[in-house]
């Protein structure tokens, strides 16, 4: 008995912290790097799989690494994602961009005029920044539309009214049809019609255009992990619950005391005391109470005096009831439930021999009837591959292609074979060539039944706006007059202008880190507004540290 008691006592000593990160991310590891760079070594973060990254994994297929996850950086100026890569020479700055050739075909495995399928893709263009300008802009769409899907509808609409030719019509349609399920695959919805048309401006595209790292988007990781001390990442770990109120404050208070999403109003700060410095990082000081307990799957129990929570908006759309305790505030919840949270997969088609032409990189599907939704799952079985739009070459043996929404998650259901024997069907029925071989390999990714998920990435969903991402990101106290909150935010979902990014989920990591950093009492900040370059890059968000 005494020895049993004495590693019990071990146990909960180790088990004891001053910040727990749940989730191993890049929301996760931003936090954990960053107050690792910044002396702070006393945390544990959990992962509930055996591996870290989160939506950023890659598998070997023949001779490439082919990403299952986020595909790219996407953007280069302000992005620090990609100066992280630069920083420790995951980019090749020689490399040229490989041609890319798109060629459409229809159903009846005619391809459609380039200058035609150029036409249609300009005007596309413009019917989508339109849209994006009603976020900055103090017009109003037209009365009853209030989706990007509706107001690029009405324009398609306007547009071919034009066009006299039923045939030439007819084709214009189908390319603009393609282009719509191309964009819910960019977006991370079932229908564009799910996107709010005010809202989707509020998304900020970096410029630069899209990067691909060589050695594969898992090759971020490293740097990273190289300055988080080993024991303190901790995999197979899945948190059931986080009790993050011990002190049984009224968390119905939390909004109140609040005057924005990022900052909890601290009336009457503790004074400094007059041995420790100023700036100290808190990290760095002793704090008697854990306001925190982390309970896992496995019965382990985590003590600490903050929690930084990074897991997928999917997982707590799903799980946000029952995962805290006290339950979060009611703002809080009506967000979860107000932005939308879809799936995007990806079906990866190997190939004995090459069969496509070498000049083309990519071929759209201009499927002749748009998808029809249908409530019952079981009614897709015949059209579920409609909404395939497009399949890749990412090398001469390799295709990709892009399912979302509703079908897709009725992709995730069925066998790898059917999956085979259906995108062989399409591929010699578009190609008009019925001896395209069957591949010998078939991965398809399965993000929507994947529990440590439960879909891809964040969109703001019609009736939605930043403000529900900010009410996400807003950390909650458990007492008034408290310099640091208990529980804190992170992940893509929790940056109002980088949602979806690989950048926004970092920086909203290193955001976490940096509210734990800070010193205790409330510090005036001073810029100096000579040094224009700091405050430049500290607009652009680049600064690592």
């Amino acid at each position: 008995m005494e020895n049993n008691e004495i590693n019990l006592e071990t146990t909960t000593a180790t088990n004891k912290c001053k910040v727990i990160i749940v989730g191993g991310g890049m929301a996760g590891l931003s936090a954990a790097y960053h107050l690792s760079k910044n002396g702070c070594s006393d945390f544990k973060l959990l992962e509930a799989r055996r591996r870290i990254g989160g939506r950023i994994v890659q598998i070997d297929i023949g001779n490439e690494k082919v990403e299952l996850g986020a595909n790219w950086i996407h953007g280069v100026l302000g992005n620090p994602v990609y100066e992280l890569a630069m920083q420790n020479g995951l980019i090749d700055i020689m490399q040229s961009p490989k041609p890319h050739k798109v060629v459409a075909a229809t159903e009846q495995g005619k391809q459609v005029p380039f200058s035609v399928l150029h036409e249609i893709y300009e005007a596309y263009l413009c019917f989508l920044r339109r849209c994006e300008e009603y976020f900055i802009s103090q017009y109003l769409p037209p009365e009853g539309i209030d989706s990007v899907g509706d107001h690029i509808r009405l324009e398609i609409s306007l547009y071919l009214d034009k066009i006299q030719d039923p045939q030439e019509r007819h084709l214009r349609q189908l390319i603009f049809d393609c282009l719509l399920k191309r964009e819910t695959c960019i977006s991370g919805c079932d229908n564009m019609s799910e996107i709010d048309l005010l809202e989707i401006g509020s998304y900020t595209e970096l410029q630069g255009g899209n990067v691909i790292l060589p050695g594969g988007y898992s090759s971020i990781l490293v740097p990273l992990t190289k300055e988080i001390p080993s024991n303190n990442l901790l995999k197979e770990h899945p948190v059931k619950k986080i009790l993050w109120n011990k002190n049984n404050y009224n968390n119905n208070n939390a909004e109140s005391d609040s005057d924005d999403s990022d900052i909890t109003v601290i009336e009457d700060p503790p004074k400094a005391t007059s041995h420790n410095s100023s700036r100290e990082s808190s990290c760095e000081k002793e704090i008697p109470l854990h306001n925190v307990e982390v309970v896992c799957e496995n019965g382990e129990k985590f003590y600490s005096d903050h929690v930084i929570c990074t897991v997928p908006l999917g997982v707590l759309k799903h799980k946000a009831v029952n995962l805290f305790e006290p339950q979060l505030p009611d703002y809080k919840l009506e967000a979860l439930s107000k932005l939308l949270f879809g799936t995007v997969d990806k079906i990866l088609l190997e190939y004995e021999r090459p069969f496509l032409n070498p000049n083309i990189t990519e071929v759209m599907l201009l499927w002749e009837t748009e998808v029809a939704k249908a409530d019952n799952p079981g009614e897709l079985n015949d059209s579920w591959y409609k909404k395939i739009y497009s399949f890749t070459k990412l090398s001469d043996t390799l295709l990709l292609g892009w399912i979302s929404g509703k079908e897709a998650e009725y992709m995730e259901t069925l066998s790898n074979d059917i999956v085979v024997d259906v995108c062989t069907d399409i591929l010699r029925k578009f190609l008009n060539d019925p001896y395209i071989p069957k591949p010998k390999n078939c991965v398809c990714t399965s993000w929507a039944s994947q529990p440590y998920t439960r879909g891809s990435y964040t969109a703001i969903a019609v009736g939605a706006s930043q403000i529900d991402i900010e009410y996400l990101a807003q950390p909650l106290y458990n007492k008034k007059n408290q310099a640091k909150p208990v529980l804190l935010f992170a992940g893509e979902h929790t940056h109002s202008n980088f949602y979806s990014t690989v950048h926004g989920a970092y920086l909203s990591g290193r955001t976490a880190a940096q509210i734990l950093l800070s010193s205790d009492t409330p510090q005036e900040i001073v810029l100096n507004c000579e040094d224009t370059s700091d405050l430049s890059s500290w607009i652009q968000g680049i600064s690592l540290e």
